[in-house]
């Protein structure tokens, strides 16, 4: 999957869409995706990560709560599957700059929509195939 220009997105990027976003869809969207999301969104408040990097979560960010993109996510089982590989993408190169605070608090806000066995697929962060229908 070639990889869109996700940085045309960062103005769609906000705190609050974002929370919205991710409310409504993390079940469907199953635990992987949102983990991805929640620490990039808790990365952007880190020293350690550099303001080139927060400018490409932003775009990412902004990326996953467009509607306009370019697998619209109303489409069953791929829709957010591009949104995975952004993350992903952006997630490994920013990878050595998170912390584990930003870890751990996207972890805690995880429990609030998944339980203990649902929260298993988070073990292999980096596999972008989708699980959630």
């Amino acid at each position: 999957m070639e990889l869109p220009d996700f940085m045309k997105y960062s103005n769609k990027f906000s705190s609050k869409g974002f929370v919205e976003k991710i409310s409504r869809i993390a079940k469907r969207a199953g635990a992987k995706l949102v983990y991805s999301a929640l620490i990039l969104y808790y990365s952007l408040n880190s020293k350690k990560v550099s303001v080139k990097d927060k400018a490409i979560i932003i775009g990412a960010l902004g990326y996953l709560i467009s509607p306009l993109d370019a697998i619209p996510d109303a489409i069953p089982i791929v829709g957010l599957g591009d949104d995975m590989a952004v993350l992903a993408y952006v997630l490994k190169k920013v990878w050595d700059q998170i912390t584990d605070e930003a870890k751990e608090k996207a972890k805690e806000k995880l429990t609030k929509w998944f339980d203990e066995d649902e929260m298993t697929e988070i073990e292999d962060l980096f596999s972008t195939t989708p699980t959630a229908v």
